[in-house]
């Protein structure tokens, strides 16, 4: 098998399987581990999968503005954020942070609700402002336009003196071992510190973005209560079932 088919062979089967294992792909190739090694060095390099310890996950779709995450997968956000309604409730105190699918979220609660809803999202602010019935406490810092929140110790040290009931946490990139992650260090101080002081988390997700890793951690996969995502394979579910996570797919 020539560089270039065993290079496509890894990619097919990391895109089938999102995870692969070093010690498994020279079996399977009836290659070197060395040889696998070097092909996994030159995918990443290339941008096709993420490199890890032992072998290497799905790359995950392109971290795109806010305004363009605002065209993309809009019908399967729009179902993603309708599984999520039953689980709020009147007089809940919910954080909510940036992310196209909060949004989505955001615009499909009723007008009738009534609680506090918590956000360092303008768009998100802006969206609950017909809802008479909710308080809206927004939540400063320095404005992350491509995410279009707003981050930095100003941020963290208001929520130092919160605590809610829900957090919906907008997410990147999501693995059962490797936890949640993100590419800004800012951000995911906020996400970790908006997890830390709340009582239940969920995350929507949608399938390209299960398996697979970002540069900076937020906190292990297990702290979500719920995860809100499309059909997926039954052994994909299976693998965060086991973080003792509700998967709601």
């Amino acid at each position: 098998m020539l560089k270039q088919e065993r290079q496509q062979k890894i990619v097919d089967i990391l895109n089938e399987e999102h995870k692969v294992i070093a010690s498994d792909l020279s079996k399977r190739l009836s290659v070197s581990e060395d040889t696998i090694r070097r092909d996994l060095k030159e995918l990443d390099n290339q941008g096709f999968i993420k490199r890890v310890h032992s072998g290497a996950l799905r790359k995950g779709p392109p971290v795109e503005d806010f305004s363009t995450r605002q065209e993309m997968y809009n019908e399967t956000k729009t179902n993603l954020a309708s599984k999520a309604l039953d689980l709020i409730k009147d007089d809940m105190v919910i954080l909510i942070d940036g992310g196209t699918t909060n949004l989505q979220l955001v615009q499909q609660l009723p007008l009738s609700l009534k609680g506090t809803i918590i956000t360092n999202s303008p768009p998100i602010a802006m969206a609950l402002s017909n809802h008479t019935e909710v308080e809206v406490i927004m939540i400063g810092g320095t404005l992350f336009k491509q995410s279009m929140v707003n981050l930095g110790i100003d941020t963290t040290e208001t929520l130092n003196n919160m605590r809610a009931d829900l957090y919906i946490m907008g997410i990147y990139k999501i693995d059962p071992q490797i936890g949640i992650s993100v590419p800004s260090l800012e951000e995911a101080a906020v996400k970790r510190k908006m997890a830390s002081v709340s009582t239940e988390i969920i995350g929507m997700v949608t399938a390209d973005k299960l398996d697979t890793i970002s540069n900076h951690i937020v906190c292990p996969a297990d702290n979500l209560t719920h995860l809100i995502t499309e059909q997926v394979n039954t052994n994909i579910k299976t693998l965060y079932e086991n973080q003792k996570i509700n998967v709601i797919d």
